[in-house]
């Protein structure tokens, strides 16, 4: 595989982003990783591998750039601990529509390698990034064919752009991968969005004995069965809409 770390030019900056992809049989579909509140680290760039392993190019940005951060490093569960605070400030720093002005960079980087196929993208985002992933298929319809929210939050909320309207009207196929123990994604959210995209071709699907953030394997409530699960759903979902 071939693996680099270029700074991409966005609205607001420039954000590293960590790219990887196949060395040969391109152009590849791109997928854009989001990170979760965590941000980036090597856990992440090996998930990232893994999908480029499958055949795409592969997008893992820095979503934290405005604040000039970049890896957090481990961070302490405890609540009143400040790399927890200072955790939970950066990701309330960002919202839908600076995340998204962010992939429009990524979009138009990878536009410029002909190693990459812009016109079949898909998006997968873990965590706070959930709603992000489902949003760009909003804004790009023509371009994102898939997205998958794995653990999201913030997913229903009475704006127009709530991410499960988005998805109900996007052309994209979306998929939610919901933790069946999340105080950040409880059960009243995850029916509310059963309810909207009933009779749609989009997934909602609650994974048994997990709790918010079983598919890191770095994570203490790390279950492997169900994260093996979780790849092989979004790695057929990207299969059958990117090629």
């Amino acid at each position: 595989m071939i693996e680099n770390q270029p700074d991409i030019a966005t609205k607001d900056g420039a954000t590293a982003t960590f790219i990887v992809h196949p060395d040969r049989g391109g152009p590849f579909p791109v997928l854009i990783f989001l990170m979760d509140a965590p941000g980036i680290r090597e856990e992440l760039r090996d998930m990232a591998r893994r999908f480029s392993s499958s055949g795409y190019y592969v997008m893992l940005p820095n979503l934290y750039y405005r604040s000039g951060e970049m890896e957090l490093g481990p961070i302490d569960p405890d609540p009143e601990h400040p790399a927890r605070k200072r955790m939970a400030a950066l990701m309330m720093s960002i919202d839908i529509p600076m995340v998204l002005d962010d992939v429009a960079g990524l979009i138009a980087h990878a536009e410029r390698d002909p190693a990459a196929d812009t016109t079949r993208i898909g998006t997968i985002g873990y965590c706070m990034s959930g709603r992000y992933a489902v949003s760009a298929a909003g804004r790009w319809p023509e371009r994102v064919r898939a997205a998958a929210s794995i653990y999201g939050v913030r997913l229903v909320t009475d704006d127009a752009d709530s991410p499960h309207l988005v998805a109900r009207n996007a052309p994209a196929e979306c998929y939610f991968a919901c933790a069946e123990t999340d105080a950040w994604a409880p059960p009243e959210m995850i029916e509310e969005i059963r309810r909207t995209l009933e009779g749609t071709q989009d997934e909602v699907e609650v994974y048994p004995g997990t709790r918010h953030g079983f598919a890191f394997p770095q994570r203490p409530v790390y279950e492997k069965r169900a994260a093996e699960q979780h790849w092989e759903r979004v790695l057929n979902l990207f299969r059958r809409r990117l090629g």
